[in-house]
């Protein structure tokens, strides 16, 4: 296969979200709440156990009435919203505004950190021509993220599932994406972590190569290993 375009997923294949301490602390100290070290403890595992951070682990339990918001979050941005802070709000925080600030907190770019081969591959495709996009489930506008990181001149298009109104694996979403770059769908491969969501560009002919969704500092070379930049 001649590459000549490559989507990419984002949380946990380009960035990754900060762990929920570091949410929790980053929020409490903007606040200026105080906590006793055995209620932080508390809290970090309790929004841990519930889901709340997006990008971070998932739910272990989702409530009955949070459900239906869950399945749809990433249509909409109210959806997305309501979900989060739903699950945000199982845990019994020192402060109602709480949750508000820990939803606002992970949209920030400091929130995030490209994993360490992300720059040096997005960079290998741009020099030998190829084609690149972001397709992500999200309910909020990621643009931001990539820029202050300094890889958005590297993105040709983002496909974001909020504005199209469509969720990965739908097949619609990575039509979407290869009509954005200019690009046959047979010539494209999809990168993703989530074998179910992102393996749904396979439906329209694309290659899926998959990466684990680590920490960034245990996959240093994860999306370097998948041979997407030709050789010299």
């Amino acid at each position: 296969m001649v590459i000549r375009g490559v989507l990419f997923d984002f949380s946990g294949t380009l960035f990754r979200i900060e762990p929920v301490r570091s949410w929790l602390a980053a929020v409490l100290r903007e606040e200026d709440v105080d906590v006793p070290p055995e209620d932080f403890e508390r809290y970090v595992t309790g929004l841990t156990e519930s889901g709340a951070l997006p990008g971070g682990p998932a739910p272990l339990r989702v409530p009955e009435r949070l459900a239906d918001a869950m399945a749809r979050r990433d249509l909409s941005a109210a959806l997305h919203r309501e979900a989060y802070t739903g699950l945000a709000r199982t845990v019994a925080l020192p402060g109602p505004g709480l949750y508000d600030a820990l939803y606002a907190r992970h949209m920030r770019p400091e929130a995030w950190q490209p994993y360490p081969d992300a720059k040096e591959v997005l960079e290998g495709l741009r020099r030998a021509g190829i084609a690149i996009g972001v397709v992500s489930n999200i309910g909020w506008d990621l643009r931001p993220v990539f820029r202050a990181h300094g890889l958005d001149p590297l993105v040709d298009a983002y496909v974001l599932s909020y504005e199209h109104g469509l969720q990965k694996p739908a097949a619609g979403l990575f039509r979407i994406a290869c009509s954005l770059i200019g690009r046959d769908p047979a010539d494209v491969v999809m990168v993703g972590d989530d074998r179910r969501a992102d393996g749904g560009a396979a439906a329209i002919g694309c290659e899926v190569r998959f990466v684990d969704h680590l920490p960034v500092s245990e996959r240093a070379a994860g999306l370097r290993s998948l041979g997407l930049v030709p050789g010299p």
